[in-house]
């Protein structure tokens, strides 16, 4: 990821204020090229990862192995592992 502080693009600055939930499309010679689009710091994790080709990668091959072989709930988990319930002490079963 590049990060660029807005004052080093005063002619973008205007347009993409706290508040604004507008995206931005940037053009050269009327072509788009990039957006920028409005974001929040709890947001930036995922759009790194959303963008992110290995992690990408591993999500389809998780999904696949799933679906041949399927998988656990959450509370099968926390039972094989000997966590407590949601909100409950361990069980024991």
């Amino acid at each position: 990821m590049i990060t660029i502080d807005l004052s080093e693009v005063p002619a973008l600055a205007p347009h993409v204020q706290p508040g604004s939930h507008e995206p931005v499309v940037l053009t050269r010679g009327g072509q788009a090229v990039a957006a920028v689009f409005p974001v929040s710091e709890e947001d930036i994790e995922d759009l790194l990862l959303s963008a992110n080709a290995q992690f990408q990668t591993i999500l389809e091959r998780s999904q696949r192995r799933f679906e041949l072989e399927g998988g656990m709930t959450s509370a099968e988990v926390r039972r094989k592992l000997g966590l407590p319930g949601r909100g409950f002490p361990a069980s024991n079963e």
